[in-house]
């Protein structure tokens, strides 16, 4: 066999069933030998940082490693700026590089990088492989490692000459592999810390939980959902963890952090218990750290040990699978009496009353406000959103409810533009019986946008609802606030005419201008069965308000600018 039949082999064997990527000179012995298989499907990209994010959207919504492939030199390094948002995101992903001859590595060989030293800071491991032999056991431990423990990016680099080799061997895909240094570990937490956490919610008055990714990669919402309802605790949650609880619930406070809503982030502040798990307190959720649930006992649970207590002090620390930690805390609160929350929740009941998001405008041009209140309305239990970087992707945390894990699908931690599309692309394939909406802006959506003719020519029918302000709304935003309205090239112009971008393409385009417009057009769209463009254009001068200034308290947020 040889090294490439091996490769292809491997992922199968692994259970692969659909690879996004683009070929080149480095890689072909392996897309040669994918000429002839009839169980991976590839989905040839556009360009392969889509490939990329595409990898991630199939990764985040069906919990599955997802997988990408590129040629060496550029094909490799195209792909670096998704696999460094999927280690931000501990999305687990395999991708697949071809590489000069193992001979002339180092010589700056036509079409060379060193995609391994360049992608080292920015994945969980990396292998180059210099002995076909090595290929079953190496592609094994690549999907171990992406898959286990906190989720990441893993990537392989295969020189062309080890994918024409033959292997030695005979080949024996294993059913596992021992790694030096790297223990899979299922633990729900210390026995004594779960008791204590236990007691310690069960008594508090005025307790909050605090959701994050963690929760959906462990596939924990489950036993949140159980856990809060027993106890009656709000949840709020990560933008990472959106979904993990109904946002409809009467417990639900939606997301919280900067851009979150204001009852969420005033619970937080008033709090005396706060129950951290799955999530590493990013910045943009805590803001000024000193003020942030300044009076509250802290609770941080976490797969992994070394964010607990990184940026937010920890008073109680748990290291343990999210799903697991929840289980054992079930089991010991189902026996425990705990405190009267009665003006807790009453209070809850007051904050999400006073600062409910408002939906309901009929104004020309249309409010980004509106375009949610239509959305709100149409998603069901078979509805993927994703979203794009920047306003549109605040408008969509902040004022879309989400219902279901694996439904909401944004890039967190590296906040890439561009994400969106693709991620839309891998969602649709991976679920190919769900609406997948991408609700984004033009500034986002034209670095990816080229990709519209995978969905045209693979039929990946996804929806892009483009909210179509001109500009590079947040960048504009943040220079309205705190650059005295001095918008320094953040002006995007005319041009393009959306409608005939998608046309051009093969795809459909439909132009909204008045807010009745917005509920037909996305039924429309939705129910054709091709990817289709609805452009919105919406108010310029709109900002995703309330939101905490940047080193400022959660619990101070800008509500309005006076124009």
């Amino acid at each position: 066999m040889k090294g490439a039949e091996a490769i292809v082999k491997s992922l199968e064997e692994e259970g692969v069933k659909h690879i996004f990527g683009i070929p080149g000179g480095s890689i072909m012995e392996v897309y040669d030998v994918l000429y002839d298989n009839k169980n991976i499907r590839h989905i040839l990209m556009r360009h392969e940082q889509c490939a990329a994010h595409a990898a991630e959207g199939y990764a985040r919504v069906s919990g599955q490693v997802g997988v990408c492939m590129a040629t060496s030199g550029p094909g490799a390094t195209n792909l670096v700026t998704g696999i460094t948002d999927a280690h931000s995101d501990s999305v687990p992903i395999v991708a697949l590089t071809g590489q000069v001859p193992v001979s002339l590595i180092g010589n700056d060989a036509f079409q060379e990088a060193d995609i391994v030293g360049i992608t080292m800071p920015v994945t969980k491991h990396n292998f180059q492989i210099t002995n076909p032999d090595d290929i079953p056991s190496s592609i094994k431990a690549a999907f171990k490692i992406a898959s286990t423990r906190r989720q990441g990016p893993v990537l392989i680099d295969l020189p062309k000459d080890i994918q024409q080799a033959q292997l030695t061997k005979k080949f024996q895909y294993p059913a596992d592999v021992e790694l030096s240094g790297y223990k899979v570990v299922k633990s729900g937490g210390h026995p004594q810390q779960i008791k204590e956490v236990a007691k310690v919610l069960m008594n508090a008055e005025r307790p909050v939980i605090l959701a994050g990714g963690g929760v959906i990669s462990s596939n924990a919402s489950k036993e949140l959902f159980t856990i809060a309802e027993s106890i009656g605790i709000p949840i709020t949650t990560t933008l990472m963890g959106k979904g993990c609880f109904p946002e409809d619930h009467p417990l639900a406070l939606g997301m919280a952090g900067m851009h979150g809503r204001k009852a969420a982030n005033q619970m937080i502040s008033e709090s005396d218990v706060l129950f951290a798990i799955g999530i590493r307190f990013s910045d943009r959720v805590t803001a000024n750290v000193k003020y942030f649930a300044a009076n509250a006992k802290i609770i941080h649970a976490d797969i992994d040990p070394s964010e607990i207590g990184k940026n937010v002090r920890s008073d109680i620390p748990i290291v343990g699978d999210a799903k697991l930690i929840l289980q054992n805390l079930i089991k010991i609160t189902e026996k425990l009496k705990g405190t009267e929350k009665t003006a807790w929740d009453q209070k809850l009941r007051e904050f999400k009353k006073a600062y409910a998001p408002f939906y309901n405008y009929d104004n020309v041009p249309i409010k980004q406000q509106r375009v949610m209140k239509e959305i709100n309305e149409i998603i069901d239990n078979k509805t993927i959103i994703t979203t794009e970087v920047g306003q549109c992707q605040m408008w969509s945390a902040h004022y879309l409810n989400i219902k279901n894990p694996r439904t909401f699908i944004s890039s967190g931690g590296l906040g890439t533009m561009g994400f969106g599309f693709p991620a839309a692309i891998g969602a649709k394939v991976a679920k190919p019986n769900f609406k997948v909406m991408d609700i984004g802006s033009e500034g986002s959506f034209l670095m990816t946008g080229q990709d519209l003719a995978t969905c045209v020519v693979e039929n990946i029918p996804v929806v892009v609802v483009l909210l179509d302000n001109r500009y590079l709304g947040m960048v504009k935003q943040w220079q309205d606030l705190f650059y005295g309205k001095r918008r320094s090239h953040t002006y995007l112009g005319e041009s393009p005419d959306f409608v005939k971008y998608a046309e051009a393409f093969g795809a459909q385009g439909i132009r909204i201008e008045r807010p009745e417009e917005i509920k037909p057009a996305l039924k429309e769209a939705l129910d054709s069965g091709k990817p289709c463009i609805l452009d919105i254009p919406v108010d310029p001068d709109e900002h995703v308000l309330p939101m905490v200034r940047p080193g400022g308290r959660i619990d101070q947020m800008i509500e309005r600018l006076d124009r």
